[in-house]
Order: C-alpha cells, then structure tokens, then sequence
C-alpha cells in the first residue's frame, strides 16, 4: 500500500543531532578512548625515540603513510589510529568527540560510511602529494573530513537546522580551514588535512544522493530498507 510523502510513511527529514544521543555519544567515547590505548601501548613497548611527520619515525608510528611508497600504503588504514604522543592526540581530541557525534546524527551506518569516505580520500590523497620520505600520521585527517561534511550537507538537504549548525561550527571551527593550505604549521600534514576535507564533502554529496533514491522509493510506496542513514 502506497502513501504520499505527507502521510504517516513519509521519509524522514535529515536529523541534526542523534537520535539516540547517549548511545552516540558512548560510541564516540568509545573510538577516542581507543586512540587514547593505542597511544599508551605505542609509548609504552614500541617507542625507542623522538619523531617527527619529516624524520624517521618509531614504534607503531611507523605504520603511517608513507608517500608514494608500496609499503606505506596500508598506512592509509593505520595513520587515523596513530599519534606523535599524547599532546598530538589531546588536540585532535574535542574536535573528534564533538564532530564525531554531530556526525552520528544520520545513524551509526551513515558515521561508517561516511568515516570510510573521508578515510580513503584523505588517505590515498596524502599518500599521492605527501612529501618524499615523510611519514603521516594522526586522526586530524578525519577531522577536517567530518567538519566538511558538517559544513556542506544541510546544504545539499536544504535542511535549516543542518545550516545552523554549519554556521555554528564555522563560527568555533573556521579557523581550523587554513589548515587545509601548504605552508602552515612545520611537521603538520596539511595534504591529510585538505584530502580529509575533500572526502567530507564528498561523503555529503553520496549521502544525499542515496537519500534522494530512499525518498524516492518512500514516494512510490516501495518501503524497502537500505536507507544510508538507518
């Protein structure tokens, strides 16, 4: 039986916090907590000295990406894990915890999703521009991924409530966007951070795309599942 979009069936609108915002946010705790124990075994049993994104790095830190170079190409997966000690965790921390969670709102599907979209881009990016015998590494990449996303998809909803947060995350996070240029900060990957960025907007472009089709099979009474944010 078919009903019309303003029926009791209709597609859902695009969310702008979770819907279950408690168990988002354990989940996101739960992905922090985790870099949080990979950091303390790396300093713990692997690291043998000081590194740095331009030197010779130790421990697990080695398993970043590494430009250009068959074996660093499996860092695109481990770089996000990875960190240059506690203070280069600690200031990709708030960032991930709050745009982690406002990135849950769509459903845990849609954060997988998404996160695999900014990962990819941003990790076969830095290792395609990354600066020879660099190693890049730390979660700053997928940051800047979900801040894009952020900032861009209440755009392609054209949803209200979605714009107001991207202005509200501009207004705090706007400065984190220079980033995304050469030159800055000495020893920061501003290839992972422009890339990132790059697959965040990507990621909304995709997921909009698959709510359109969504929408549509709601519109012609096909309530199949499926949908990118359940």
């Amino acid at each position: 039986m078919s009903s019309s979009p303003g029926g009791p069936n209709r597609a859902p609108k695009p969310r702008v916090i979770p819907r279950r915002p408690a168990r988002a946010a354990l989940i996101v705790l739960g992905i922090v907590a985790l870099l949080y124990l990979l950091e303390l075994i790396d300093q713990l049993f692997f690291q043998t000295g000081f590194s740095t994104p331009t030197r010779q790095v130790t421990g697990l830190d080695a398993n970043g990406i590494q430009p250009r170079e068959l074996d660093g190409l499996d860092g695109i997966l481990w770089a996000p894990f990875l960190h240059l000690g506690f203070e280069h965790l600690v200031a990709n921390t708030v960032p991930l915890l709050v745009l982690g969670w406002l990135c849950m709102a769509g459903g845990v599907r849609q954060f997988v999703a998404v996160t695999l979209v900014v990962l990819l881009v941003g990790g076969l990016g830095t290792w395609l521009t990354g600066g020879d015998g660099s190693t890049h590494l730390g979660a700053s990449g997928i940051a800047f991924g979900w801040l894009l996303f952020l900032l861009v998809r209440g755009f392609f909803n054209r949803s209200a409530g979605q714009i107001l947060v991207a202005v509200v995350l501009f207004v705090y996070w706007g400065g984190m966007l220079w980033g995304v240029l050469p030159g800055g900060q000495p020893n920061v990957s501003w290839q992972a951070h422009l890339f990132g960025a790059l697959g965040g907007v990507l990621a909304a472009w995709l997921v909009r795309r698959g709510d359109r089709a969504h929408r549509a099979r709601f519109e012609r009474g096909d309530d199949l599942p499926g949908r990118l944010g359940t």
